[in-house]
């Protein structure tokens, strides 16, 4: 029995990648949903917009073979029309001429598709959700791991960001310490993040050619980009907020972002159906204190976690911790076909 820890995309791939060689796993998660920092949520009109991963490109070979494999379709980012660009709280928004560059693209039916079609190939009863694991005993022939629930394992699979684990986790015997020393000071995708999304009843930004997409220097948004669905039967902006909002009660917040809309694109902004956002540093099951800032993707990618601990007892997956594109939902991949690898070739 493997046991892997977490039910996001590297989790759960890994976890399908041993279904098809028929090796018996389950998954811990802790919280009471699968997917992690892949969330997809549903507005007021069942819009389907994004709070966590989104995009990805032509250069993310790992994440389009993995939906090609499993038949998900995806299209390109709408970015039709006027760009906006803020530079300073003081002068208008500018239109501006974006250069040229490679196409970003989002998958039919929100990212949680992926995560919903690789749980649902998975048997129901092999995926625990509110299991957050607290301890994990390596012993002669066996390895424990106590959540909510205590199971016994063969091998023990690490599918969370490093910084997560090496704080939260105790290891009995206590991991390498330069293995925690590298995953304390490794920088988790997503934890400083908000991402806002407002649906509206129509799309009053293409309506009026423009693409929906917004830069800016004076915030509360950084950046904004269209979000109707596939279909563009549904309508939403979605994008990235300032940290520094997140300081501010949600009324304010909200309210701040209207206004920034509405100074951009005219008053049709205010006349929205629904908001959501996500301030990801209060989620803290994916958030957790540094003693020491960290620099976006720091340690990201670190050889270190490629290796096994314990006799190959012990093994490490997760987005943070891939060779290439580390941090994004190809990484999550391409860590989740290695390790899932790896012990297919230790059974063979």
């Amino acid at each position: 029995m493997v046991i892997i820890i977490g039910a996001g995309l590297s989790g759960l791939l890994t976890a399908y990648r041993l279904k098809q060689q028929g090796i018996a796993f389950k998954i811990l998660e802790a919280r009471d949903r699968v997917g992690g920092r892949i969330h997809t949520v549903l507005g007021k009109n069942e819009t389907p917009v994004e709070m966590g991963a989104t995009w990805f490109g032509n250069h993310h070979q790992h994440v389009i073979a993995l939906l090609e494999e499993l038949g998900i379709g995806y299209f390109e980012q709408y970015m039709k029309g006027t760009v906006f660009f803020q530079p300073m709280s003081t002068s208008p928004a500018q239109s501006i001429q974006v250069p040229s560059q490679p196409p970003s693209y989002r998958i039919s039916g929100g990212t949680s598709h992926l995560i919903n079609t690789l749980y649902n190939r998975l048997d129901a009863e092999d995926v625990v959700l509110n299991q957050e694991v607290q301890k994990i005993s390596f012993h002669t022939n066996s390895v424990e791991v106590v959540a909510a629930d205590t199971f016994t394992a063969s091998k023990v699979i690490l599918a969370i960001p490093p910084k997560i684990w090496s704080i939260r986790i105790a290891f009995e015997p206590q991991l390498p310490m330069d293995l925690l020393h590298t995953a304390q000071l490794t920088h988790t995708w997503m934890e400083d993040s908000i991402k806002v999304a407002i649906t509206y009843a129509q799309p009053f930004w293409e309506q009026e050619q423009h693409s929906g997409t917004l830069f800016s220097n004076t915030g509360p948004l950084t950046e904004f980009y269209d979000q109707c669905n596939y279909e563009r039967s549904k309508y939403a902006l979605c994008g990235f907020m300032s940290t520094s909002f997140k300081q501010l009660d949600d009324t304010e917040r909200r309210n701040r972002v209207i206004n920034q809309l509405q100074s951009v694109f005219g008053a049709k902004a205010a006349d929205y159906v629904d908001y959501k956002e996500c301030i990801w540093s209060r989620e803290n099951l994916t958030y957790t204190d540094s003693e020491t800032p960290l620099f976006p993707h720091q340690n990201n990618g670190a050889p270190i976690f490629r290796d096994s601990f314990f006799e190959d007892r012990l093994l490490i997956c997760g987005a943070e911790t891939a060779s290439e594109f580390p941090g994004y939902m190809d990484g999550a991949v391409s860590s989740a076909n290695r390790v899932a690898s790896k012990i297919v070739k230790a059974k063979s």
